[in-house]
């Protein structure tokens, strides 16, 4: 569901590689200009890993929101560093499960605002897209869009899918989720994927290089700097594994680590105990 030819907003420049425009690249997608195609190509020389990297992610996006709507219920998502739409969409997964469930796509591109208002036109009572920045929660969170379709008195899933990455620690990322996750009432759920740099240590080195000079310097982190995201959180099961390992779906394609070097995990806000 996309492919369609959306011109730039006047204020982007696209000479300079942007992290939603080089996912679409990995994914095989057609909504990236010569500055990520360039800078793609540069990254699938050393560390080919990529592509497998992007589509193991993308397959545990679904995985997650199935798991998130037909075994826990959950009915509202807001989904921060959305990407620029794709197949199997978050809306599209979690309405196939819960029909009317409601979600915010959230992303600070402007081109991904403009390609997901086009693919939303079509349902806008239950799927919005805010154009905001991952580092300033807060305005996230208190976006009229926003508002006007999450109740934060009931459970929501807020998905952080391959973007945490993209905050370095002057950014305080740890910081940032404990601001959205102290906006979750008990049974909503934190999912987060990662970039991890122990399987591959020079390939990790070499996309924050790349990513320095594109819209949003990366930074690659261990397996105990990903889980501590989760401080605070009961951990659904398996906890904070592989990607590809996470609740595994045999009819998928599978990459071991080694091919998908990315952690991943879901977790719980807490139910107080009376």
């Amino acid at each position: 569901m996309t492919g369609f030819y959306c011109p730039p907003p006047p204020d982007v420049d696209t000479a300079v590689p942007s992290a939603a425009r080089l996912y679409d690249f990995y994914l095989g997608g057609k909504d990236n200009y010569a500055a990520d195609r360039h800078a793609g190509g540069q990254l699938l020389e050393r560390v080919p890993e990529l592509r497998s990297m992007a589509r193991a992610n993308r397959m545990w996006l679904r995985r997650v929101v199935r798991y998130l709507t037909a075994e826990a219920g959950i009915r509202q998502f807001i989904d921060i560093g959305s990407g620029l739409p794709t197949q199997d969409n978050v809306h599209q997964v979690a309405q196939r499960h819960a029909p009317g469930a409601h979600i915010v796509y959230v992303d600070n591109d402007p081109i991904v605002g403009r390609h997901a208002e086009a693919l939303l036109a079509e349902d806008p009572a239950t799927t919005t897209v805010v154009q905001a920045d991952l580092r300033h929660p807060q305005t996230i969170l208190d976006h009229p869009d926003t508002r006007a379709l999450i109740d934060f008195t009931q459970p929501v899933a807020i998905l952080l899918i391959a973007v945490l990455h993209f905050l370095t620690d002057e950014h305080r990322p740890y910081e940032v989720v404990r601001t959205l996750r102290r906006s979750l009432c008990p049974g909503s759920y934190m999912a987060i994927s990662h970039v991890e740099n122990e399987t591959r240590p020079d390939g990790a080195a070499f996309i924050e290089e790349v990513y320095a000079r594109s819209s949003a310097p990366a930074q690659t982190r261990n397996h105990a700097e990903i889980a501590a995201f989760f401080d605070g959180l009961d951990l659904v099961e398996p906890g904070v594994v592989p990607v590809a390992d996470w609740r595994r779906d045999f009819s998928e394609t599978y990459w071991p680590p080694e091919q998908a070097w990315g952690d991943a995990g879901l977790g719980r806000v807490p139910v107080m105990s009376v």
